[in-house]
């Protein structure tokens, strides 16, 4: 058992991993905070450190007698660039740096994302650790640019990055807009008319790994060291990876719901990013499809390996997607949020 502080730990894959610590008898301490929704966490007994993710003060009382830091805070969707930089990077060079300052420094896992790495060249060559790095986005960027911080900071602090791709399952109000045109319509939208392949993963599956990572994964090798290319970072994904109209057949049938899937011209896609974008600005709240998610949809496939993740920390997926995507749709609708 462990002391373990998580940031990000009130959001989707927060749930999931909070509830895989407790069940092994961890003590869990979540930064939170005053808009953070903290009542689907209580029930796992989990203490409540008020702060900013930007305030390195703040965060080093807390980090003290900490084993393990699991950053899962970030930002998927922003009003300005800088935002994004402004979270994923900024916000994790100061985790870093108030790990930096505990005696002894604390493993550190580090959520990332596949979007980091970038759509694949090939759609049958899927990525693996240590290829170049090629994000499109400003999202894909800005994680890369905070991968970038963590290298830096390897020296000082045990540290390990996990690039999962799409995350599916319950608690996940993002993916929930992937199954509400379905529900209603019996429609599956799809950018462009090029096929193109996607990794997924469930949460609970990721959150296993992450546990994993933080007792016995690698971690990133220091600066002065010689490289060792993808050493440090896993990834974590299904052996299944569907195109995304084959992915919305799927969500169909663990919908029950017969399911039509139609292409969308490219300028079309761009057309209602832009219109998107221009409604966030106005009601000055981001919204989930935008400029910066066209060039992600648009880009090509996005597939990754987990073989070494499996070979070197034993992760599995025990059930397949589409168990996972009738389990996330019984619970949506338990919740009444389909």
């Amino acid at each position: 058992m462990a002391k373990v502080f998580i940031t990000g730990g009130t959001g989707f894959v927060g749930y999931h991993l909070v509830k895989a610590l407790s069940e092994r008898g961890h003590e869990v301490v979540c930064l939170v905070r005053p808009t953070s929704r903290t009542a689907p966490l209580e029930p796992f007994g989990v203490r409540f450190h008020p702060g900013k993710l930007h305030d390195v003060e703040s965060l080093v009382p807390a980090l003290k007698g900490v084993q393990i830091v699991y950053h899962l805070a970030g930002t998927t969707k922003a009003l300005k660039v800088d935002q994004f930089f402004q979270v994923n990077e900024k916000g994790t060079e100061s985790l870093l740096e108030a790990c930096r300052r505990v005696s002894p420094p604390p493993v550190v896992v580090i959520v990332s994302t596949l979007a980091a790495a970038g759509p694949v060249k090939k759609a049958e060559e899927p990525h693996r650790e240590g290829e170049p790095s090629c994000p499109v986005s400003w999202y894909g960027k800005s994680k890369r640019a905070g991968e970038l911080v963590a290298e830096k900071y390897a020296g000082e602090i045990p540290i390990t990055i996990v690039r999962p791709p799409i995350i599916l399952g319950e608690w996940d109000k993002d993916g929930l807009e992937m199954f509400r045109p379905i529900a209603r319509t019996g429609v599956h939208l799809v950018p462009g008319y090029r096929r193109k392949y996607y990794s997924v993963v469930y949460a609970g599956d990721l959150a296993e790994l992450l546990v994993t990572a933080a007792e016995q994964g690698e971690r990133l090798p220091a600066p002065s060291t010689l490289p060792n290319k993808g050493q440090g970072y896993y990834y974590a994904a299904f052996d299944e990876c569907p195109s995304y109209g084959e992915l919305g057949k799927l969500m169909g049938k663990a919908l029950r719901r017969r399911t039509f899937v139609i292409p969308v011209a490219p300028p079309v896609v761009w057309t209602v990013a832009l219109l998107g974008e221009l409604t966030a600005h106005l009601r000055r709240r981001p919204v989930v499809f935008h400029l910066d998610k066209a060039r992600e949809a648009l880009a090509g496939s996005w597939i990754c390996s987990a073989q070494k993740a499996r070979q070197q920390l034993g992760f599995s997926t025990p059930k397949s997607l589409i168990e996972r995507l009738e389990q996330t749709v019984e619970w949506y609708r338990r919740e009444k949020w389909l």
